[in-house]
């Protein structure tokens, strides 16, 4: 082992685990102790802070992977009593505890990293790790355990390839989720494994990381397709590719959106649960599919059209936009939320080659930033339930909650004003046949605004005012109301 992984074991050691009479045990962090990596935490970590301190760290790669670690480190901010920790791990050193055996964290993530764990946690005797100039991964791990305890003189719990040197040299080994491969690998060693295994993710939490039920938000595509009355094969054709489109878009976005917010997300009393906030998901595993994602969108984007193409891409650049900077941004996030309900329009009549109207763009305008307002009144509310400081990730004060329930009142009540001013107009006459008709959904309308928002009122409103509609079997009824309204007045 060269000097300076032994310079670094000696500094970390504590010289009476060599001399127990039962072996330590000796724990990885990254995918067994935790359900995670810290090294992609790291970097989405400061990717979500600032583009110079993430391009700062990848620099660093030039002085080899300790090096980017430590500056990820320096500039990450990570909140460790959040982080997704494997309870059959916890369980296994609780075990080891009770035995009376030393328990070492032994790790490739940085030291400062591995510290900040092992001191919240307080489960560790000895802390090994890599320190800016070693990385401590696969050999160079080995070598600091065995010039530590011996060969042999330890149990190590792992997870995958590269700790298959580290295990050739345990006197046990213990792997957490590993793959196949790697167990067969290591029964090639002579090693028999003790297996400890947690639930895989199914295809409903695939489904619920890529936010299908959100999909719903994506019918806004056929808009202006029943508002042209464009009611031809191809139209419908072209509008399903639009929405196919717009959803795997979106799903590829909210991908990228929860990679940067595990912070955020592992604080909320909700969506804490979301797959990869919880560890459900790898963070690695979301990295493949986002792009897999966006690239499907793309070619469905190309077969549908120029126009679409143009129209999609706008929408995928502002809502990256919105992830990384604007959602920050005081009022802002709201004004960029309701644009890009508004998008799925303008995507929707690019598809099928019709101008969105005038009033179309007012109406949803004023209408989605409502929703929008919404959506923040309630996280504003639950963290006042909750006791909880002003928000961290959002330019709002606890206080604004009656300032952004007027703002959601009074933006719901235009878009109502624009409804009837709409229905009122001459250019009206000449796409339905009983106008007249259309009236009724403006009382519709301003109830279902007016009910949100005691509901929001409440608290019986989750944190999206669409999902709330698609559950509220009020907001159902009175959609229902909406599509006979404007079949009575476009059939006569």
């Amino acid at each position: 082992m060269d000097d300076t992984v032994s310079n670094l074991v000696r500094s970390k050691r504590k010289p009476s685990s060599r001399d127990l009479a039962q072996p330590p045990l000796v724990v990885d962090l990254d995918g067994t102790l935790i359900r995670s990596d810290l090294l992609y935490e790291s970097f989405f970590s400061a990717l979500a802070k600032s583009w110079s301190g993430a391009l700062k760290a990848v620099l660093a790669l030039r002085s080899g992977k300790a090096a980017l670690k430590r500056t990820l480190g320096d500039v990450c901010d990570i909140d460790y009593a959040t982080l997704p920790y494997n309870q059959a791990v916890l369980d296994l050193i609780a075990r080891a505890k009770a035995d009376g055996r030393n328990v070492v964290l032994a790790t490739a993530a940085d030291a400062g990293h591995a510290q900040a764990i092992a001191d919240h946690l307080k489960l560790f005797d000895e802390v090994l790790a890599s320190e800016g100039a070693v990385n401590l991964s696969a050999k160079s791990k080995a070598n600091a355990l065995v010039a530590a305890y011996g060969d042999g003189g330890f149990d190590y719990v792992g997870n995958a390839a590269p700790d298959l040197k580290v295990w050739k040299h345990a006197r046990n080994a213990y792997a957490v989720d590993a793959p196949g491969g790697v167990l067969r690998r290591l029964a090639a060693q002579g090693k028999t494994a003790t297996v400890v295994e947690t639930p895989r993710a199914g295809l409903k939490v695939w489904l619920k990381a890529i936010r299908v039920h959100q999909y719903a938000k994506n019918v806004l595509v056929f808009v202006p397709l029943l508002t042209s009355h464009s009611f031809n094969v191809p139209a419908f054709i072209d509008a399903g590719l639009a929405f196919v489109a717009f959803c795997l878009c979106a799903s590829s976005v909210y991908l990228i959106n929860d990679l940067l917010d595990l912070k955020s997300d592992r604080a909320h009393a909700s969506k804490r649960r979301r797959p990869l906030a919880s560890g459900a998901i790898q963070i690695r595993q979301a990295m493949i599919l986002a792009p897999a994602l966006l690239i499907a969108a793309a070619a469905i984007a190309v077969a549908v059209g120029p126009p679409f193409v143009l129209a999609l891409s706008a929408y995928f650049v502002l809502t990256c936009a919105y992830s990384f900077y604007l959602k920050r941004r005081l009022l802002v996030d709201v004004v960029t939320l309701s644009m890009l309900y508004a998008a799925r329009i303008f995507g929707g009549a690019s598809a099928i080659d019709v101008e969105v109207s005038q009033w179309l763009l007012g109406f949803s305008l004023f209408l989605f930033t409502s929703l929008a307002l919404m959506k923040r009144y309630v996280e504003l509310a639950a963290r006042i339930d909750r006791s909880l400081a002003d928000p961290s990730d959002r330019n709002y004060r606890l206080d604004d909650l009656p300032i952004v329930a007027a703002l959601a009142a009074g933006t719901g009540v235009c878009s109502v004003l624009v409804l009837s001013l709409y229905v009122a107009s001459p250019e009206i006459q000449a796409n339905y046949a009983r106008p007249q008709i259309l009236w009724l959904m403006c009382p519709i309308l301003l109830y279902w605004i007016g009910r949100a928002l005691m509901m929001a009122h409440r608290r019986d409103m989750n944190d999206d005012p669409i999902v709330f509609a698609l559950t509220d079997r009020n907001s159902r009824i009175a959609l229902v109301c909406f599509m006979a309204i404007f079949a009575a007045a476009s059939l006569g």
